[in-house]
């Protein structure tokens, strides 16, 4: 999957092969639901380390540093593979599971209310 793109790879593709490569390693019998939660939180907590301590301006330069963008792509790779593996191991449907959440969230959010604010839903 070296010419995979955005613009050209399905999340099914996605999780199709993150299956295949843990199917090859015998890893299923490891990735219930709790497992992958955790790894998942595990991940995120490495691609959070990337930004400790900087302001946003300074990890706004992090992210456009080639060599650290390489790092914490990796580490965002790691997070949506254990998504990806989560949603395998769980049959979520990942497209709709998020246009559900969008749905749910321009409900919460209204974007005359929201437009321009951080302000939780319970908030506006």
């Amino acid at each position: 999957m070296t010419s995979a793109s955005d613009a050209r790879t399905t999340v099914a593709e996605l999780k199709s092969s993150v299956l295949a490569f843990v199917r090859a390693r015998d890893w299923e019998q490891f990735h219930s639901p709790k497992n992958l939660s955790m790894a998942l939180a595990a991940e995120a907590g490495e691609l959070m380390e990337h930004f400790l301590w900087s302001t946003p301006d300074q990890a706004a330069a992090m992210a456009r540093d080639p060599e650290k963008r390489e790092r914490i792509a990796e580490e965002l790779a790691d997070v949506v593979i254990y998504a990806l593996e989560f949603a395998n191991m769980t049959g979520i449907d990942v497209a709709a599971a998020i246009e559900a959440k969008l749905a749910s969230n321009a409900r919460r959010y209204p974007v005359e209310k929201a437009r321009g604010r951080s302000d939780k839903y319970t908030e506006l």
